[in-house]
Order: structure tokens, then sequence, then C-alpha cells
């Protein structure tokens, strides 16, 4: 696959027939190498416009679930921004991620300690 980061917001697209779209299922998957070097040769003119930064190629591996990265960088690229997983892909992929909010602490992580009700903070 191809991807960069939309000058405009930041945000990482993902590149299909010629455009760019926002999510990673939606970006094109190459059928072979030299097809995606054609797709990243036509994607520089995005780059020279200032409408995109860093263009590259990734791996990417097909499954039951669909496409899925195969880097770590790229599977966190998919996910959205970590310093606010409240917002944008973050937090959509977090809800379908955790059915159960008991699944956020079964690594062994302790959950954060709760205020008591008659605690006053001055």
């Amino acid at each position: 696959m191809l991807t960069a980061n939309r000058l405009r917001d930041g945000d990482v697209v993902y590149w299909r027939a010629g455009g760019w779209v926002a999510a990673l299922e939606q970006g094109e998957v190459f059928p072979s190498p030299a097809d995606a070097e054609a797709a990243l040769a036509a994607a520089q003119k995005f780059v020279a416009a200032n409408v995109v930064v860093n263009a590259y190629l990734f791996e990417v591996r097909a499954d039951t679930d669909g496409v899925r990265p195969v880097k770590e960088r790229e599977i966190i690229r998919a996910a959205g921004p970590t310093v606010r997983p409240d917002l944008g892909k973050q937090a959509a992929g977090l809800a379908r991620a955790r059915a159960d909010p008991a699944d956020d602490f079964a690594s062994g992580a302790a959950p954060p300690a709760r205020e008591k009700e008659d605690d006053v903070s001055i």
C-alpha cells in the first residue's frame, strides 16, 4: 500500500485510484511491485503540490478480517494519533477493539485510582 500525511491537517492518508482516502480499509493494495512503484511515482505530483508529504510504500497482509499492516508503525498510523485516543480513528478503533471495558486491564495493569465521592479538592 501507499501512504502519506495530508499537509492540511497532518492526517494519515492512503492511495486509491489516483487520489487519497482517509481509511486504511479504503486504500488500494497493489498486485505487483511494478504497480506499487507506478503509484508512488504518480503520488509525487501531490507531494510537489504540497497536498501530502512523505509518501511511501508499506507491506500489508490480507486475512479474514481484511487488510492489515505488517509493521507496528503502520498499525499505529492506521489507528490515528496516540496522543488523543478519544478522537478520530483511534477512538473508532478502540471502540471496536474493546467491547468489554474490563479488557483494558487484562494484561495485569491496575485500573486508575478513583477518588472517593466525599473527597474535596481545594
